[in-house]
């Protein structure tokens, strides 16, 4: 008689298929010591061995296309997560912008430029014109919707600043959101994510214009600020709500556990004069790494001070912005220096 070796896991597999013979290879030359030492390192091996981790990625990737459940490959929630979280880049960080200060110098981008800001691209246009989408994007698809649209609520901040878009009523804020959603979904990719962050007073027009541009809703994340924004309600505003969702012409990606929620605690910019509603960076960081890939391409056709744009520099991915306003455009461009792009790689 002779004990297996090596080779355990082969054998019950076969006998589970109901295979009798197996090829076998006799190390009758070795030892008792031999032999027990052969198979310590034998396993002692099999626990240094490692994966292709970026092949893995794509494997699973594929797995997930198919609509196949990735936890039954044996690896759990949190490995993935791990597996994914190497490949989403660093976690974004505010820049402490001062826009204030960037205001008060002159506005130099004019109304139609196409900038290239380093490997991002900024237009000075509309995001209801299906013409300078088209531009903005060149051929391109984007990976993710990240944008910050006008609230319709003809938002002013204590400092003055105020939105352009921001005192439409009604019908017709609903219908320059659709438009706004209908040309950023033309260039996203099948099944692909969209956050949009907006006013509670205005939800029911936000909600409307996001699913008739195609879109599903699959919920609504909540950003819990760190203090109140004082203003004339009864109760004053401490949160601001993100639609989430994505089109429904395919898989959509995510690269996070299951454990997520729909809470996100985030202090506002310490800085605040500035834009309006400005996002922190680490924010948009977020949903940012949750459901892209470094290199991934984010579309942002509600500029405002650049934040979209600075995070995905921040994260390795390229973004795609528009800003209306020609004041803003070139307070983005005055930003994008600060946070590190040479000036020589921003041109027109």
């Amino acid at each position: 008689d002779f004990n297996v070796i090596a080779g355990h896991g082969r054998i019950l597999a076969a006998k589970e298929e109901g295979i009798t013979e197996v090829p076998c290879v006799f190390a009758d030359h070795l030892s008792e010591a031999q032999k027990k030492a052969y198979i310590i390192a034998d396993n002692r091996m099999a626990m240094d061995a490692g994966w292709d981790e970026e092949l893995l990625r794509v494997e699973i990737e594929s797995l997930q296309g198919m609509d196949f459940d990735p936890l039954l490959t044996g690896f759990d929630e949190k490995e993935l997560a791990d597996l994914f979280a190497d490949d989403s880049g660093s976690e974004a960080r505010d820049d402490d912008f001062d826009l204030t200060a960037a205001l008060e110098k002159a506005s130099f981008v004019e109304r139609g430029d196409v900038w290239t800001v380093g490997r991002h691209r900024l237009v000075c246009g509309d995001a209801t014109s299906a013409e300078d989408v088209a531009k903005l994007m060149d051929g391109r698809k984007a990976n993710l919707i990240v944008t910050d649209p006008p609230y319709g609520v003809s938002f002013k901040s204590s400092s003055g600043l105020t939105i352009q878009n921001d005192s439409m009523k009604d019908e017709e804020f609903y219908n320059f959101l659709l438009s706004a959603f209908q040309c950023m979904a033309e260039h996203l990719e099948k099944g692909g994510a969209a956050y949009v962050f907006h006013a509670d007073t205005e939800g029911l027009k936000f909600r409307k214009a996001f699913t008739d541009a195609g879109f599903h809703l699959a919920g609504v994340c909540i950003w819990v600020k760190n203090s109140l924004v004082l203003g004339r309600s009864d109760y004053q505003w401490q949160h601001e709500p993100v639609l989430y969702g994505f089109l429904q012409n395919g898989k959509h990606p995510w690269y996070s556990d299951r454990k997520q929620t729909t809470i996100w605690n985030y202090d506002k910019p310490k800085r605040n004069a500035n834009h309006p509603t400005s996002k922190p960076l680490d924010l948009l960081g977020y949903p940012i790494g949750n459901s892209t890939q470094e290199n991934a391409v984010v579309i942002d056709t509600f500029g405002g001070s650049g934040s979209t744009m600075m995070a995905c520099e921040q994260m390795n991915r390229v973004c795609c912005m528009m800003e209306l306003d020609e004041k803003y455009a070139s307070v983005i461009l005055r930003r994008a220096v600060e946070n590190g792009i040479p000036p020589e790689d921003i041109f027109v």
